[in-house]
């Protein structure tokens, strides 16, 4: 096959636009989409391969996945053992049982499936999986699996007749991720079905650059159509972001701009020799390795620290990944390229053991509490209490959380997650008593948002008078906005619809909007006008809570053991209280003296100048503020209520 250093050249852009992606730089936003890249580029070059060798009528199983292995192991084998040891000593017992469970399924290239079951609105934050970047080589592997057998059982129809198979493939396979990216975004965005389209782009591109009758392309015309494959890379990766609907239609500028690339740009052309240059090229023999190494530093890094580490540190930990990726290109994935050093039996018979090594591991610490860590003790206790893992829960069954949230007012398919199989399509019907009042006479207050309305729930119902109804539409992740229709595929869409049209019904005396994050006064006003249209007057709003930089129980676990007060600084999001502090100044420039609307600041009861609260009472344990960054307990909730909220939704208080 004939080196092109341009491939080596867009590997380099895919690469360092995932790896900033990952770092937090802002500017790379939509970086995710260097694995689209690198799809078209690995379904390019594997399909050349098997073509050259069908063609010449040398193509066997044993030789492509021989291949595939001295590809792909050993330098994957040496990034899980290096990250080991760090995983052991900074990991909690519960992140150490999910490194575990993806030790296996890594090893087995079944990562893209856990990841997929184990993504929701409660899952751990994917920057905080070590292993989380492994599901492209999952997707990649299973692929593998399929499309040799199928060229192989198809090459006697010709080529012609393969390349409409594939063609339509890839097409159904487009659709379906279209149709799935609002209903299923985790699974489209997992999963084989849905993403296999785009490898198939790039087995198109070899099959056609495979012909011996290619039409000729001026080079004006292949000077544009690499401008326009470039720009089309560049755009997604600036102009996309986390709320891009993706894969699906938005996932065709990185992968047909990579195409035109690899079918246009050659050495001759402007993209081609930016492409071709030694610093892309180097870059791009670098990738994969750099690709396997920046996930672990990163994630282990944000672990260690419980938090977002500084620029300067991400800066300092990409530079650690590109030396390390170095190191692993030229003494781990160079000599085991070739045959000469390692022969074929060799690389197989410590595949298998390598293999095995990480099941073995990875089965044994997420099913035995042998593979805790160092956190032992009454440290390991007090975790125990919180941990809240799938599917049993542990936490929220024994505390009763879902009940006392009132789960039943929620469209999020709590169910199906939990099972998982997350989605964004909703929940049928909500319970009854979420949304219609009650014949005794009586005011009502109803509760609107996402869970960080919900933990007010039970501090209201265990605060105000019993004549009081509480109605609440809530569902978990969903930032109350105006919305003018019903959409069966989106439970938020579907919630803030419903929410609008039960309190134009129910007209209660006051409406209690809260929600985790996006606070903004212009949709304030915005809200207020049009709940005034439909007769309501009295609107309250609650701030964002106090958020901790990592989960509250294990930043006491890790930071604050030994410290008794009940109030700290330390692991304090500061950014939250300078926002609610805007917030504040802001609404009262907008609302000025209509006291029939009124913010409820959440922060300057929980927070004052020597910090935030941790804990009520005299047990840490029982008394903890939030069982995670930033959710209330219920005994926090009734705090609040009995301190603030409830004088405030009866009118009491100014």
């Amino acid at each position: 096959m004939h080196y092109r250093r341009e491939i080596d050249g867009i590997r380099a852009i895919a690469v360092v636009s995932v790896i900033l992606f990952h770092a937090g730089a802002r500017a790379f936003k939509g970086g995710y989409v260097g694995v689209d890249v690198f799809f078209v580029i690995s379904g390019y070059l594997i399909t050349t391969i098997i073509l050259q060798d069908l063609q010449a009528g040398t193509f066997t199983l044993t030789k492509f996945y021989e291949r595939r292995a001295r590809r792909i192991l050993p330098a994957l084998f040496v990034v899980m053992a290096a990250c080991l040891p760090l995983a052991w000593l900074w990991l909690f017992p519960d992140d150490l049982r999910n490194f575990a469970q993806s030790l296996a399924a890594v090893s087995v290239f079944a990562s893209n499936v856990l990841f997929w079951r184990t993504s929701g609105y409660f899952d751990t934050a994917t920057e905080l999986k070590p292993l989380l970047h492994t599901w492209s080589l999952g997707v990649e592997e299973q692929y593998y699996v399929l499309f040799p057998l199928l060229l192989m059982a198809c090459w006697r129809l010709g080529r012609r007749a393969i390349v409409a198979l594939l063609l339509l493939i890839g097409l159904a396979s487009l659709v379906l991720a279209q149709s799935m990216v609002r209903v299923d975004p985790a699974a489209t965005f997992y999963l084989l079905p849905t993403r296999g389209w785009e490898l198939l782009v790039g087995a198109l591109v070899a099959f056609q650059l495979s012909r011996t009758d290619q039409p000729a392309v001026g080079l004006a015309t292949r000077q544009g159509l690499g401008l326009v494959g470039l720009a089309a890379i560049v755009v997604s990766i600036f102009g996309y972001d986390k709320h891009t609907p993706f894969p699906g239609v938005y996932a065709l500028a990185p992968t047909l701009g990579t195409a035109l690339i690899i079918l246009y740009a050659g050495p001759q052309t402007w993209v081609g020799r930016w492409l071709g240059s030694r610093m892309c090229v180097g870059i791009g023999l670098v990738s994969y390795s750099a690709y396997l190494w920046h996930q672990p530093l990163f994630a282990l890094a944000r672990l260690r620290n419980l938090e977002h580490p500084g620029d300067g540190v991400m800066a300092a930990l990409v530079l650690l990944t590109f030396g390390l990726a170095t190191l692993s290109w030229r003494y781990v994935e160079r000599p085991f390229r070739g045959g000469q050093q390692v022969s074929r039996r060799q690389i197989f018979v410590w595949g298998l053991i390598g293999s095995g090594f990480f099941i073995v591991l990875g089965i044994v610490g997420a099913t035995t509490p042998w593979f805790e860590g160092r956190t032992s003790g009454e440290r390991a206790r007090f975790l125990q209490h919180f941990e809240n893992s799938l599917p049993a829960w542990a936490y929220f069954e024994r505390a009763g959380i879902q009940k006392q949230l009132r789960a039943q007012c929620d469209f999020y398919d709590m169910a199906s997650y939990r099972a998982g199989h997350p989605s964004r399509r909703p929940v049928t019907r909500i319970a009854p008593e979420c949304h219609e009042r009650s014949a005794r006479p009586g005011p009502a207050v109803f509760i609107w948002g996402d869970s960080h309305a919900q933990h007010l729930y039970p501090g209201l119902r265990q605060t105000l008078p019993q004549d009081w109804q509480v109605l609440q539409v809530t569902s978990s992740g969903c930032t109350p906005a105006l919305v003018g229709a019903d959409n069966a595929e989106d439970f938020c869409e579907r919630s803030n619809w419903f929410a609008l049209q039960a309190i134009a019904r129910t007209r209660p005396e006051v409406v209690l909007i809260g929600q985790n994050e996006g606070h903004d006064v212009a949709t304030m006003h915005r809200i207020t006008q049009a709940l005034a249209e439909v007769g309501i007057h009295r609107v309250v709003f609650t701030g964002p809570t106090p958020h901790w930089k990592s989960d509250l129980p294990k930043l006491v676990v890790r930071t604050l053991w030994d410290d008794p007060s009940p109030r700290t600084l330390t692991g304090i999001d500061t950014r939250v209280l300078a926002a609610d502090a805007a917030l504040k100044a802001a609404f009262r420039a907008t609302f000025k003296a209509d006291g029939a609307v009124r913010y409820v600041s959440i922060v300057d009861h929980f927070c004052a100048v020597d910090g935030c609260l941790v804990y009520l009472g005299h047990d840490r344990m029982l008394g903890l503020t939030s069982w995670d960054y930033g959710h209330l307990t219920p005994l926090a909730s009734v705090d609040l209520a009995k301190a603030v909220l409830a004088g405030v939704v009866m009118g009491n208080i100014d």
